[in-house]
């Protein structure tokens, strides 16, 4: 259900490493738990420099306003604002289609603290 070459973290965000930049999400947990995601805003501009654990936006659903916190530190690349208009697809496909935010590494020994699917489907159980 998660995919193995991702980390997650304990609030349901993804990062997909690849060499000094990493793609960042929601998990299809944290969609499903949402149910229907309404708006999708974010409060970053492309080269903004984001600590780990801050906030880069937030997402409204039926039920609930969530926000969105980075995984790691990093510096910000690229933003996927077309997915705001599109938040069906996004919820079909949350770690292709569905990426958010591109970030460069500022720390990249940060990802090694992330879960592994394995030990993130045990976080998202507890949680049920």
């Amino acid at each position: 259900m998660y995919p193995k070459n991702l980390k997650y973290t304990q609030t349901h965000e993804w990062l997909k490493v690849e060499g000094k930049k990493a793609k960042i999400g929601i998990s299809e947990f944290a969609i499903k738990e949402l149910t229907d995601l309404t708006f999708l805003q974010f409060d970053v501009e492309v080269g903004d420099e984001l600590a780990k654990g801050q906030a880069f936006g937030e997402v409204e659903s039926v039920k609930t306003t969530s926000s969105l916190y980075m995984p790691v530190s990093g510096k910000i690349l690229a933003i996927h604002t077309e997915v705001a208009d599109q938040l069906e697809d996004m919820m079909k496909d949350p770690y292709e289609f569905g990426w958010l935010i591109e970030v460069e590494l500022t720390n990249p020994t940060e990802v090694e603290k992330l879960y592994d699917a394995a030990a993130y489907e045990k976080v998202a159980v507890s949680h049920h």
